[in-house]
C-alpha cells in the first residue's frame, strides 16, 4: 500500500498500481505534463560519505565523480565480460547521492555496492519508504511536486540527448527519445501525504508511463536485460556509458564492441497489428519465416501509434517485417530499427549532439524548478 492507492479509481497489483480507470487517457494527461505517475515498481537507495562520488565514478560505467548538486545521469554496473548487471538513476543533493532502480534489482544492487565499499567513506542504504512519482516536465504535475516539498529531490532522465562521453548507434535523422523529458521524485512521507492530498493533482498508473517509455524506445533494466544483454544492443551507450573515462569492470569488452566488432544483438521498434488486439507478453518469440530470430521484451498499447513494442533481435536477423507469437495467434509486426546491424565498429560516426523532434520543447539539459536545489 502506498500514499496513492487510495486515489479513486487506482487498480494495483500489490504495490504498483497500474492504472486509474482509464490507461490511454492517462497517457495523454502525462505526456502534457499534467499527470503525476506513482512509481511503485522503483526504489530508492541512498549514498553517504565523503567518498561516494569518486568511488561510484570507479566501479561503473558512468562519469559521475564530478557530478554537481542537482545533476542528473545513469549507470550500469557491468560484469568482468561487459554484460549488463544493473541499472540505476542517478541525482546528488549535495548531501547524499540517490539511486534509482528497478524494484527486483534494488536489493541486489545494494548489496554489490556494499561488497565493493572496502575502506571508501561510503555508506548504502535502501530507502523502500520513499514515495517516487514520474512526471513529464513543464505542466501543472511538476508545480504540484514543488509545492508538495520544499526541496523535491528530482532525477532529469537524460535519454533525449547523446550524454558527454556517450554515442548513439541510432541513424535516423528524428530520434523519438528526443521529446522525452521525463523526471522522478523522491518524496518523503510528509511530501508524499501532501501530494496525495492535492486537489488538483491527475492521476496516471505505471501502464500509461510504460507505454511512453516504449514509444521513445528507452530501455530499462526490468525489461530489455537478461543475462547476456551488453549496453550497445539497446542504444544505452548514448545516456549510462561514459567511453573516455578510466577504467571499471566490464570496460575493455565495452570499447572492444564499440570500436572494433558488433554486438550479437540489437533492439528493434516494433509497430503491431491491431486487427486481432493481441499484445504480446514479455518473452513472445519473433520469427522470421520459420526461423525464431529474437523475442519481445516490452509491449504497450500507444494513444497514437497503436500496439507497439521493443524486441531484442538476432543481430542477423533481416530488416523487414517480422512475426510475434503468442498463445492467441501470430501478430504482424513492421520494425524499425533502432541499433543497425552493423553497430559497434562505428566509433568514427560523429557524436550526436542533439536529435530535436519537437523544437517548442524545453531543452532537457537545462535544470528544471523542480531540481534539487
Amino acid at each position: 500500500m502506498t500514499a496513492f492507492s487510495a486515489q479513486d479509481g487506482a487498480v494495483s497489483d500489490g504495490p504498483v498500481i497500474q492504472h486509474f480507470g482509464d490507461p490511454i487517457r492517462e497517457q495523454r494527461t502525462l505526456e502534457r505534463g499534467e499527470a503525476l505517475a506513482p512509481l511503485g515498481d522503483r526504489v530508492a537507495i541512498e549514498l553517504r560519505g565523503a567518498d561516494r562520488l569518486t568511488w561510484l565514478d570507479s566501479i561503473t560505467s558512468q562519469a559521475v565523480a564530478r557530478l554537481g548538486a542537482g545533476r542528473s545521469t545513469e549507470l550500469l554496473v557491468l560484469d568482468p565480460q561487459g554484460r549488463v548487471e544493473h541499472a540505476a538513476a542517478v541525482v546528488d543533493d549535495g548531501t547524499a547521492t540517490w539511486l534509482i532502480a528497478d524494484a527486483a534489482d534494488a536489493e541486489p544492487l545494494a548489496a554489490w555496492l556494499r561488497r565493493m565499499v572496502f575502506r571508501a567513506d561510503v555508506t548504502v542504504q535502501p530507502r523502500p519508504e520513499r514515495e517516487i512519482v514520474g512526471f513529464f516536465a513543464g505542466g501543472s504535475a511538476e508545480a504540484l511536486v514543488e509545492r508538495s516539498a520544499s526541496s523535491p529531490i528530482v532525477w532529469t532522465d537524460p535519454w533525449p540527448t547523446v550524454q558527454p562521453g556517450g554515442h548513439q548507434y541510432h541513424r535516423g535523422s528524428e530520434h523519438p527519445g528526443a521529446g522525452y523529458y521525463w523526471r522522478t521524485a523522491l518524496l518523503d512521507a510528509q511530501a508524499a501525504a501532501a501530494l496525495a492530498a492535492e486537489p488538483e493533482a491527475v492521476w496516471a498508473g505505471v501502464l500509461a508511463a510504460e507505454a511512453l517509455r516504449v514509444a521513445a524506445w528507452r530501455p530499462r533494466w526490468a525489461a530489455e536485460v537478461d543475462d547476456r544483454s551488453l549496453p550497445h544492443e539497446t542504444d544505452w551507450i548514448r545516456s549510462a556509458v561514459h567511453l573516455d573515462k578510466g577504467c571499471y569492470r566490464g570496460q575493455e569488452t565495452v570499447a572492444k564492441v564499440h570500436n572494433l566488432g558488433h554486438p550479437p544483438r540489437r533492439i528493434a521498434a516494433l509497430h503491431l497489428d491491431g486487427s486481432d488486439d493481441l499484445l504480446p507478453a514479455s518473452g513472445a518469440p519473433v520469427f522470421a519465416g520459420e526461423e525464431e530470430v529474437g523475442q519481445v521484451t516490452s509491449a504497450a498499447r500507444h494513444h497514437e501509434l497503436g500496439p507497439i513494442a521493443l524486441a531484442i533481435l538476432s543481430r542477423r536477423a533481416p530488416t523487414g517485417d517480422l512475426v510475434v507469437r503468442t498463445s492467441d495467434g501470430d501478430v504482424a509486426a513492421a520494425q524499425e530499427i533502432i541499433v543497425p546491424a552493423d553497430a559497434g565498429a562505428t566509433a568514427e560516426i560523429p557524436r550526436l549532439t542533439r536529435l530535436s523532434r519537437r523544437p517548442s520543447a524545453p531543452d532537457p539539459r537545462q535544470q528544471s524548478a523542480s531540481d534539487v536545489r
